[in-house]
């Protein structure tokens, strides 16, 4: 039987592997940094600006989704690509929903940034 971690080991290490992760979006991802960076400018505007506690937290949640959704999208492509680099229709296919999903959470994103301060 496998000793599994449970508790305060579990979360520890739990912590670590998404440390690991997050650097390694940082150090491998273009597209995450870019994102990253329109985040560290977003976030302290999304507090400074005079809108509403809800709309200050829908706006930093779409923030934060992209980024999720660009890991999971990272994730996603190191897979596709761990298994071979030769084309197939099914990699082609998660890779390019996984880009559809970037592509939606950075409309998202607009979306309600857009409707907040503009309408």
């Amino acid at each position: 039987m496998i000793k599994k971690n449970r508790g305060f080991t579990r979360l520890v290490k739990a912590s670590r592997y998404s440390y690991k992760g997050v650097v390694a979006a940082i150090r491998n991802e273009a597209a995450f940094r870019q994102e990253l960076a329109a985040a560290t400018v977003l976030l302290p505007i999304a507090f400074w600006l005079d809108v509403t506690k809800l709309e200050r937290i829908v706006m930093i949640a779409t923030v934060f989704v992209v980024l999720i959704v660009e890991l999971l999208n990272s994730g996603i492509e190191s897979v596709v690509d761990r298994v071979g680099y030769e084309h197939h229709e099914l990699a082609g296919r998660a890779k390019d929903m996984g880009s559809a999903a970037v592509s939606l959470s950075l409309l998202l994103w607009l979306f309600v940034w857009a409707g907040i301060l503009f309408f």
